[in-house]
């Protein structure tokens, strides 16, 4: 991305920030902040290519305005930039926070969610009096017609900046689902890197079959979001100081501090640091979700001063205790177990026999005609972007539900390394087939415990059978060395004449679909072999989606 490129997508970030239209001289001093050295006679230049491209309109002499496409421009056609604006929007968010724990005066950061009933309201009321939030402080509003209620809830965030402002400068790492047995916090189970990411990490794991706050309330033993950052050993008491001076006004959300060293939750913490994880701040409004309430919940989003915010109950019994570190495993990674899964792949093009990676996801067997079904018409609506191979297989322990195996991408990547070529899945995509095809979301293979394909059909975020809306598939991106590219196309024709699904060959500092890979590289974009089955769910087909991922025999699949 160019110079230009970067300035004009920060002018349009501080546009949408705006209520108002906005003058080039506050777009200018906002920009020097943020590190560009750019006059107002230099701003108006790039907002009169903004008004050309669409992209913001002059609204007379009060300034300028984004528009409804620089909206759509900021959120879906500039996704190489968004996966490094996440954890630099976080940074910044983190530098802002100015609140004074001594005077409990100034801003805080928070998510911002709306309900839309009345028992909605009251389930919130319930988690946040068991104590399954970062703080009870929160700002309410009320928003149109009805029930209709705005809330401010004081974001994890919060708790860095805080430190920060006290000399204590923590490293976010991770966001992810965290299990809780007996009250007791036990392992992280999925977690996704802050970096290289355009979807939130917790905000990834806002689904109902993800989370079971309700679960660990009433029972004590679920999933709860959670957070995980790394501190200097040296300034480990000063931080339990702090911590303990939050909770006394009424701050906390702390879930456990690690010694120096030590690895806790799963997770391993290296010599020299401490582990901190907090409960993520959209705890409350997960128990919502869960029950199938309509909310809309956004993470991390804005500042507000704390003087505004009023506690949501009174007294709270908190339901979490004290770390139990009875599970020493480590969280594995996608990116490891993929890098295994390619290197026992041995299928053979020429001979078209071979080992290949398969996806299992499981059905109820009473569907499984109707699945079949839906993966046909899929396929036969879409053959260059759908694969056609399945399997039937058993279920390991229950004769009631039946598995449907398709080619994982990780094949592809197989091929290539068996014949000498180095191809490394960079990152998970849903791509969007308008006019160029765009990815509209990418995250990141390289610090994700889970299939960011997953997390997409978890969150109903396809459009594969839906036809009031543009078609949305899961795809990847595979990175391999330039100089072997012409070796690999050659190998990628071969297979895509097979049925594999390669949507694109890239060249070197091509931005492919509108994602890019490293220098020296260039990038390939394939299809999921979990296309199909998100088409199964977006029917309604209740599917346990890739539960399981093994080799099968290429030769032993069927064909659509």
């Amino acid at each position: 991305m160019s110079e230009s490129e970067r300035r004009m997508i920060e002018i349009l970030r501080i546009l949408n920030k705006q209520e108002k239209a906005t003058g080039s001289k506050l777009i200018a001093d906002e920009l020097k902040e943020k590190g560009f050295n750019l006059g107002e006679r230099a701003v108006r230049y790039h907002m009169q290519i903004l008004d050309e491209k669409g992209y913001t309109e002059r609204m007379g002499y009060s300034g300028r305005q984004i528009t409804d496409l620089g909206r759509e421009k900021l959120e879906k056609g500039l996704i190489y930039d968004q996966v490094d604006f996440i954890y630099s929007k976080f940074e910044e968010l983190i530098y802002l926070t100015n609140f004074n724990y001594m005077t409990k005066k100034g801003n805080v950061v928070v998510n911002t969610s709306t309900i839309y009933n009345e028992d909605s309201y009251n389930i919130i009321k319930d988690v946040f009096a068991s104590g399954l939030s970062v703080s009870p402080y929160v700002n309410l509003n009320d928003v149109g017609k009805g029930d209709a209620m705005e809330i401010k809830t004081i974001c994890g965030t919060t708790i860095d900046g805080i430190l920060l402002n006290e000399g204590i400068a923590s490293q976010p790492l991770y966001g992810g689902l965290l299990k809780i047995e007996d009250n007791h916090p036990v392992a992280f189970k999925e977690l996704i890197s802050y970096k290289k990411t355009s979807v939130t990490p917790l905000d990834a794991f806002i689904a109902p079959e993800m989370t079971s706050v309700l679960d660990v309330i009433n029972d004590g033993t679920g999933y709860i979001p959670a957070n995980f950052r790394l501190i200097p050993s040296v300034v480990r008491q000063k931080t339990i100081d702090i911590l303990s001076k939050l909770k006394n006004i009424g701050i906390n959300g702390t879930i456990t501090i690690s010694e120096d060293g030590e690895n806790i939750l799963g997770l391993p913490v290296n010599k020299g640091m401490i582990g901190l994880a907090i409960i993520g701040g959209i705890t409350p409004f997960c128990a919502v979700q869960e029950l199938g309430y309509d909310i809309d919940i956004k993470i991390g989003e804005e500042l507000e001063n704390f003087e505004k915010m009023n506690p949501i109950v009174g007294n709270i019994d908190y339901k979490l205790k004290k770390s139990s570190n009875r599970d020493d495993s480590k969280i594995p990674f996608i990116l490891s177990k993929s890098w295994n899964l390619i290197h026992q792949a041995n299928f053979d093009i020429e001979k078209e026999k071979g080992d290949i990676v398969a996806n299992i996801s499981y059905i109820k067997k009473e569907d499984l005609d109707a699945a079949i079904n839906i993966m046909k018409e899929s396929y036969e609506s879409d053959e260059k972007h759908v694969n056609p191979h399945y399997q039937i297989i058993a279920h390991p322990d229950d004769d009631e539900k039946i598995g449907i195996a398709t080619i994982c991408s990780l094949s592809i990547d197989g091929v290539l390394v068996n014949n000498g070529i180095k191809s490394t899945p960079k990152y998970g995509g849903l791509l969007e087939l308008t006019e160029p095809a765009l990815f509209i979301d990418l995250i990141s293979y390289n610090g994700s415990s889970i299939d960011p394909h997953k997390i997409f059909i978890a969150k109903d975020m396809t459009s594969i059978t839906k036809t009031n809306e543009p078609k949305r598939l899961l795809a990847s991106i595979k990175e391999i060395p330039y100089v072997a590219r012409d070796s690999s196309v050659d190998l990628l024709d071969k297979m895509s004449k097979l049925g594999f699904s390669i949507y694109k060959i890239g060249k070197p500092r091509e931005l492919i679909y509108n994602a890019k890979v490293d220098n020296y590289n260039f990038g390939i974009v394939t299809g999921s072999g979990l296309n199909s089955i998100a088409a199964i769910k977006e029917k309604g087909i209740d599917i346990e989606v890739k539960a399981d991922t093994k080799l099968i025999p290429f030769e032993n699949m069927d064909k659509l």
